[in-house]
């Protein structure tokens, strides 16, 4: 299934879940190196979906030691998926 942006969400995962492993891949990849803040918003608009699925998204990547969020700060990049350093 695909939303109004042609993006195919799998449906047998939430989308929080989906989210999460892109941004995770981009992680990975590169696209946000350490030290790169993740706007809660730009996610939002990106994937046409509410602030509380990408903060569900956000909790899953702060879970896997990915991103930190500090309040009033916003959510940091702290490190590369699989690299094993924080």
């Amino acid at each position: 299934m695909t939303d109004q942006d042609g993006f195919a969400w799998d449906q047998t995962l939430y989308k929080y879940e989906q989210i999460a492993r892109i941004i995770a891949e981009r992680i990975r990849k590169d696209a946000y190196p350490p030290q790169s803040v993740l706007s809660e918003v730009r996610f939002e608009q990106e994937f046409g979906v509410s602030r509380p699925t990408v903060r569900l998204a956000f909790k899953i990547l702060r879970e896997e030691g990915l991103i930190v969020t500090k309040p009033g700060k916003g959510s940091v990049v702290v490190r590369r998926a699989n690299d094993g350093k924080a």
